[in-house]
């Protein structure tokens, strides 16, 4: 597979956005952190919540809807391949169109960002990174296939813990999601994830918020607030433990990342 241009994007959306129609002309990566969106790809529909990622392929009509009610923020990497051989047309088409958005496939958005203030879409560098993109994806959808080979219930738990973690939960809300009881939720967790179900929202929610602090300018109370934590002192007492840095000590890093970059 050859790669032409390799370009990475944030962009937010106010409540009620839209975007398109438009022929898609690269493979992209649509990543999505708050909000929601929903994408019309030649008359059929996928719907993606917070924490996944979307694969849009070349030749098709695209029109984007928003949040009705919140700001919808996503990053995207475009990769441009002029020509595709029939194997390799065949592969992407079998790829799932939705994924859980991984940490790899932040840290790479993040780097490409980071290299194309100082260089062109067609930089060697950039188009490996872009190449890079499109192998992690499939290798993404692997390791979601593992997670299904678990008990049913801890994958149905991990996604609703991911479309829900900013709300008010409760264990019993996520055992319900399951279809199982808050104690067996609790084992099954302990076997498969080796943690419990709250020590893994808790474990979310704080990487949303080093999510946030580093790619927005939303004040500490507001990413407090958007990623489930009551208070900001809760907050900044979650956040320290985990991370052994508070939220502007994060954030001025991330800020002195960018400058250096």
């Amino acid at each position: 597979m050859i790669v032409t241009s390799t370009v990475a994007g944030s962009v937010v959306y106010p409540p009620g956005g839209k975007f398109g129609p438009r022929i898609q002309p690269d493979i992209q990566l649509v990543m999505l952190y708050t909000g929601e969106m929903s994408v019309s790809i030649d008359g059929r529909e996928i719907h993606a919540q917070p924490g996944h990622v979307v694969i849009l392929l070349p030749g098709h009509e695209e029109q984007f809807v928003f949040s009705k009610t919140e700001d919808t923020w996503h990053r995207w990497i475009a990769v441009h391949v002029p020509e595709f051989d029939e194997e390799e047309r065949k592969a992407l088409q079998l790829l799932p169109e939705c994924l859980p958005l991984t940490e790899d496939m932040n840290r790479l958005t993040d780097l490409i960002l980071r290299l194309q203030r100082d260089t062109s879409a067609s930089d060697p560098l950039l188009l490996q990174l872009g190449l890079a993109a499109l192998h992690l994806y499939p290798i993404e959808s692997k390791r979601v296939l593992q997670q299904r080979e678990k008990h049913p219930a801890i994958y149905s738990a991990l996604s609703w813990i991911q479309e829900h973690y900013a709300e008010d939960v409760a264990l019993k809300d996520i055992a319900a999601s399951a279809n199982v009881s808050p104690e067996h939720l609790v084992r099954l967790f302990k076997q498969y994830e080796l943690t419990t179900p709250f020590q893994y929202l808790w474990s979310y929610r704080v990487n949303k918020a080093v999510e946030l602090l580093n790619n927005t300018g939303l004040t500490i109370t507001e990413i407090a607030s958007r990623c489930g934590f009551k208070t900001s002192h809760h907050f900044a007492r979650q956040l320290k433990e985990a991370t052994g840095r508070t939220a502007s000590e994060i954030r001025q890093l991330s800020w002195s990342g960018l400058r250096k970059a």
